[in-house]
């Protein structure tokens, strides 16, 4: 994947030099997830946000709003940095597109880069989580050292599937300004367990959707290329981050009912459906024998 030369998000702060504080607290005991298995890590990777996944939103309300440092632009000669920066701004211009075609302003996130842990609308972020969303604040944050597990440890290289971590971020983000993530926190409010996690799959699968979309309409909006491999990558990372490979790696068997991120099969087939089509429209993973 090229975007040399690419336009940058104005969109992204860096509170990496910044003082991060202490780790929260969960029932009177701290949480440490810094020596996590890289397998539990992964489970909590792309998540609609890891913290309410860990049952630390209690009946799924948002926390009270607490007052975060602004960060600052990253620097320059950060290339990490300025390419997250590129594929944001790409995912800016691709919304924007779709939601001015549909009468309305898409209002883009803020990308926050962080180092070991930050606090945010939903409580303090940790690395180990991965990347995350969280639609209390409207932001995507990210450690950038995740792209090293991303490509050491879960055989997923290459530029394309760290553009694929940030365009499925903010797939979340669409799907909180669409009203898609609020209703399917209702739902799950008043669901069996069981029926929480078939609803935290379909909301999973429709962020990969949502980046497959992105993916297909940057390039003929900004004209990079796809470089051989690229999309296979890509592919990869959604293969090597499905519930049922986790599973398989970190207990030997698989259980269907506990998924919350639905199958790497899954998750393959909804990333390349939007890619081959394009269109929002392709990506409704709720409607009735969609899965």
């Amino acid at each position: 994947m090229r975007m040399d030369g690419e336009q940058e998000s104005s969109n992204v702060e860096d509170v990496r030099g910044m003082g991060s504080g202490g780790g929260f607290g969960f029932g009177g005991r701290s949480i440490g997830l810094g020596s996590v298995a890289v397998a539990v890590i992964a489970g909590w990777i792309f998540g609609i946000n890891p913290l309410t996944l860990l049952g630390l939103m209690g009946d799924g309300g948002a926390p009270a709003q607490q007052s975060v440092p602004q960060g600052s632009a990253p620097p320059r000669d950060d290339p990490q940095a300025r390419f997250v920066s590129q594929v944001l701004h790409s995912t800016e211009q691709v919304w924007s597109d779709v939601f001015r075609s549909a009468g309305q302003t898409y209002p883009a996130p803020k990308l926050v880069l962080f180092r070991d842990s930050w606090p945010t609308a939903c409580g303090r972020g940790q690395a180990a989580m991965g990347p995350f969303y969280c639609p209390g604040d409207s932001k995507v944050y990210i450690d950038l050292s995740f792209y090293d597990v991303l490509q050491r440890k879960l055989g997923a290289p290459g530029e394309f599937a760290q553009a694929y971590v940030i365009a499925h971020e903010v797939g979340h983000h669409v799907q909180h300004v669409l009203g898609v993530m609020e209703k399917v926190d209702a739902a799950r409010s008043r669901a069996s367990e069981r029926q929480a996690n078939a609803l935290s799959v379909r909301v999973e699968l429709q962020a990969d959707c949502f980046a497959g979309v992105w993916a297909a309409r940057s390039q003929q909006r900004q004209g990079w290329r796809l470089e051989p491999g690229d999309i296979e990558s890509a592919l990869n990372a959604a293969a090597q981050i499905g519930d049922d490979t986790l599973q398989r790696k970190s207990q030997g068997t698989v259980v269907p009912e506990s998924f919350t991120h639905g199958s790497s099969e899954q998750r393959v087939e909804w990333f390349k459906r939007g890619v081959e089509g394009g269109s929002i429209e392709r990506c409704n993973t709720f409607e009735r024998g969609a899965l």
